[in-house]
């Protein structure tokens, strides 16, 4: 059994970021991690042409800033680089292999027990139990805690997986499990999920030789990374409607009508989407011109799976040799948070309107769950550390 002041639940960059400003305060926090690293979605989860979408300064964490070498557009590299340092800077220890089963809070001795087992170099049952005690509870798991893949006809979820089934059976992989499109050249890949992950490695599959289709269900808003940069910078002046506008009417000048193409724009602005729905819109680096020369296939929702060939609502059919579902991330948060009722939902999101999703009873917080990326988690980190030094 240990006790610290302060719980956090997850080391990404949310969770270092909130450990980073804890210790500006010299206020004593333990961190439980259930990978064998921290930020595990960029080190072990991510593909390799990864870049973060937003101009550098919008990504910082809290009390330090990217080398000004860094280019303007970061590296998977160069931010794995840069969280390196920065743990390293602030002293930032997390405890690994720690998977949290319950945390409740105790109302007679005002703190929260957190069971979590230790299963570093152990398997399954063998694990041990640990217990953790803090008066501060901060939920750091994020956004994209566990890949969701759909449910789909024909699909048997022990084919998710990164080897073929059978002759007749396509590879099926998540995006966590794509590196790069080296390895598939002259194959037929089906990539579903039209977001920021599925365009990306589309273009990469197309980049490669790869014979590449996309499913894109539902409407999404096509900005360039220019047209985001003016967005950001417009919204600390004027409303979010007109932002909204602006980024429609620039994006029709820079990319046409794209209905002809299967890519429908959205009737809300594409601000209010990621806010509201957590919808963010796609940053385009190139997928659209491939998309217009006919190198990238746009195909509607998948109605079944037989085999190799895929069924789609249009009544269209196409053999696959491997299907890669970019079909993002579920929360598990409401499988181990007990005695909350005021500050998350069922779904691991904050039931609270910004700016006041980060604090709920009882001393427990949330981090980067704001919807806002990494600028929103640094805000988040920041107002945690503040909050819990004001109470001590």
């Amino acid at each position: 059994m240990e006790e610290q002041a302060v719980i956090i639940v997850g080391s990404g960059p949310s969770g270092l970021a909130t450990a980073a400003c804890l210790h500006r305060h010299s206020i004593p926090y333990t961190i439980l991690e259930r990978e064998d690293c921290f930020a595990s979605l960029w080190k072990k989860y991510s593909y390799d042409r990864l870049h973060l979408h937003l101009v550098k300064h919008f990504c910082e964490l809290p009390h330090m800033s990217f080398p000004p070498s860094y280019p303007r557009y970061i590296s998977k590299n160069q931010f794995i680089q840069y969280l390196d340092d920065y743990v390293s800077r602030f002293d930032i220890n997390p405890l690994y292999g720690r998977s949290v089963e319950s945390a409740e809070y105790d109302e007679a001795s005002k703190r929260w027990t957190v069971k979590a087992r230790n299963v570093t170099g152990t398997s399954g049952d063998q694990a041990e139990e640990e217990v953790y005690f803090g008066r501060f509870l901060v939920v750091a798991s994020g956004e994209t805690s566990d890949p969701f893949t759909p449910d789909i006809d024909g699909l048997s979820r022990s084919t998710t997986t990164t080897a073929k089934i059978g002759v007749n059976q396509p590879e099926v992989i998540h995006s966590t499990q794509f590196r790069n499109g080296e390895a598939y050249g002259g194959k037929n890949v089906l990539v579903v999920g039209s977001g920021n992950s599925g365009m990306e490695i589309a273009l990469d599959l197309a980049n490669n030789g790869a014979k590449t289709s996309i499913v894109i269900r539902s409407p999404v808003h096509v900005l360039s990374r220019e047209i985001v940069y003016i967005g950001l910078v417009m919204m600390k002046y004027f409303p979010a409607g007109m932002v909204d506008s602006l980024m429609v009417m620039l994006s029709k000048l820079v990319y046409g009508d794209l209905t002809k193409y299967g890519i429908v724009r959205p009737t809300e602005g594409p601000f209010f989407m990621k806010v509201a729905y957590g919808k963010y819109p796609i940053f385009d680096i190139g997928t659209c011109n491939k998309i217009k020369s006919g190198e990238i296939q746009v195909l509607p929702e998948i109605e079944s799976i037989r085999g190799n060939e895929v069924v789609f609502k249009n009544g269209n059919s196409f053999h696959f040799d491997t299907i890669i579902f970019c079909t993002g991330f579920k929360r598990s948060t409401h499988k181990w948070l007990k005695d909350d009722d005021y500050l998350l939902n069922d779904d691991g999101i904050p039931k609270q309107s910004f700016p006041n999703h980060w604090k709920g009873n009882k001393g427990l917080y949330c981090v980067g769950l704001s919807r806002r990326g990494l600028y929103g988690a640094s805000a988040d980190a920041q107002n945690i550390a503040n909050h819990i030094n004001s109470l001590l």
